[in-house]
């Protein structure tokens, strides 16, 4: 990478990672969340921020676990995005940082996840009439196929990995069907994809950083090759609408199928993963589910709850404001631990238990609430509910080889492997997992 890109590095980047590990040095809680100890369970460190109070303030952010306050900022009209760095950094840092513009990732304006109001709106209206009920209950034939196909696919007897074999490859051909993308191009993006999720996080290593600016630059130029195909020749996908509709200009587009890819895929996959780890932990929860499958639906929200897919998100103060009692100035960030607020025991009854039949299981903000809400929260549901229960209903033996291992990241919370004997493989009808 060029030497401006390493300086867009250690501004947005570098710098926090200096400060995060001077401070979990010094035993600040949130900073060692933050690092290693956090990835591989940040739930002590979250109880412990828990019982200071319900908004914390840390030598970084402040920071709030609380369930009711997380959604209340999430809603709250005078909080928005950063639209830059996703901490707080030196002025004389962000100026180096804005010099190079990135290649268009979820990251970065003018992709909605760095755009606030109005402007957020704008570029939101015509991406989520897209995800309609209508458009995802349409996208159920196909999540059912590839389903099947995939399972079909599986020795009886034999061991996987689950995720590279499964629980990303459901969502990935979704994605494509959405984008209009020719099939024999998703291990691509499998490879992008998992390369620039890293981008999410803070303080990310130099490297990492680097490997995901060359994957943001690689899906730069397929989409911009993506993009012109559907201007000449457009098809009856959703990006094509977008392209025809005229609503976005090139770069917005490709920004925010960087999103749809991105979000799309991530967060489905670490949620099949998620739901099927811990049904493999818990059977005594998976024979539950076998005895009452109507079920399935809560169990997949309570996986929701329990292990969200997105861990932490942040919101900075547009207003000089009063939060919880305290004051708070313009620029002030809160760090908003979505994990944190699934398992607030004001709102779930024993929140560290798992519990497919949780009657409040929905309660959870695993899909952030208010103005950047997921769009495509319902696709993600009917694709992990249909994906779990089939692959549990064709290979009922099914059991865990070795331990699943977590990928380093704490934004995108996920495993990168999560490796099961199969078992004896069981041929049913669509029907029965429908």
């Amino acid at each position: 990478m060029t030497r401006q890109y390493w300086l867009r590095w250690f501004s947005l980047h570098g710098v926090p990672r200096v400060v995060l590990r001077v401070q979990s040095r010094k035993g600040d809680t949130f900073a060692r969340m933050m690092g290693p100890e956090g990835i591989a369970d940040p739930h002590p460190y979250i109880e412990t921020i828990r019982s200071q109070g319900r908004l914390v303030k840390t030598p970084l952010p402040w920071v709030t676990c609380d369930h009711a306050l997380v959604r209340s900022v999430l809603r709250d009209d005078r909080f928005g995005v950063r639209s830059s760095a996703r901490v707080q950094i030196p002025k004389v840092l962000q100026k180096f940082a804005n010099r190079v513009p990135p290649p268009a990732n979820p990251a970065d304006p003018p992709a909605m996840l760095r755009m606030n109001p109005p402007d957020h709106t704008a570029m939101r209206k015509p991406v989520v009439s897209a995800f309609t009920p209508r458009a995802v209950k349409k996208l159920r034939d196909t999540v059912e196929t590839v389903t099947e196909e995939l399972l079909d696919a599986m020795p009886s007897g034999g061991s996987i990995e689950l995720v590279e074999s499964f629980a990303s490859r459901v969502p990935i051909a979704i994605i494509f069907d959405i984008l209009g993308m020719p099939r024999e191009d998703q291990e691509k993006f499998l490879a992008w994809g998992k390369d620039m999720t890293p981008m999410l996080d803070v303080g990310i290593s130099r490297r990492t950083y680097g490997r995901a600016m060359q994957a943001a630059q690689s899906l730069n130029d397929y989409l911009d090759r993506h993009i012109e195909k559907l201007r000449r020749e457009p098809g009856d996908d959703i990006l094509s609408n977008l392209v025809r509709s005229g609503d976005l200009d090139h770069y917005a587009l490709k920004a925010n199928a960087s999103i749809i890819i991105g979000a799309g895929f991530e967060t489905t996959a670490n949620l099949i993963g998620h739901c099927v780890s811990l049904l493999l932990r818990l059977p005594e929860q998976l024979d539950r589910l076998r005895a009452e499958p109507q079920l399935w639906p809560n169990a997949v929200e309570e996986a929701l709850r329990y292990e969200p897919p997105v861990f932490i998100t942040a919101r900075q103060a547009l207003t000089d404001l009063e939060l919880a009692g305290v004051q708070l100035p313009q620029g002030s960030m809160v760090m908003l631990s979505l994990a944190g607020a699934n398992r607030d025991p004001a709102v779930f009854t024993d929140p560290q238990r798992f519990d497919v039949a949780r009657p409040n299981a929905n309660e959870h903000l695993s899909f952030s609430y208010g103005v950047h809400a997921c769009f495509g929260a319902s696709l993600a549901r009917m694709e992990a509910t249909h994906a779990v229960r089939a692959l549990f209903e064709r290979f009922p033996d099914m059991r865990a080889a070795a331990p699943p291992r977590l990928r380093r990241q704490l934004t995108f919370r996920g495993y990168a492997q999560v490796p099961v004997h199969l078992g004896r493989k069981v041929q049913v009808t669509p029907s029965t997992v429908a």
